[in-house]
């Protein structure tokens, strides 16, 4: 039986919570999630892992600076 390995944390030590979205702009993990991480299944942390890639791209895309801008 092979014994799977915890799901490290996503945490790249950049602790800044964006107001708009609720998520930190380093892990893109909620403080909630952030605060239950070491307490969640292996299950709950892959839920949270699969999610990152779409905040991701929703966070770059609101920091994209936007054609009126330029």
């Amino acid at each position: 039986m092979l014994e799977s390995r915890p799901i490290k944390s996503p945490c790249i030590s950049v602790c800044v919570m964006d107001p708009a979205t609720g998520w930190c702009e380093g892990c893109l993990r909620t403080l909630a999630e952030i605060g239950a991480w070491s307490r969640l299944s292996a299950d709950a942390r892959e839920t949270v892992m699969r999610g990152l890639p779409a905040r991701r791209r929703i966070f770059a895309e609101k920091r994209a600076p936007t054609e009126a801008g330029r």
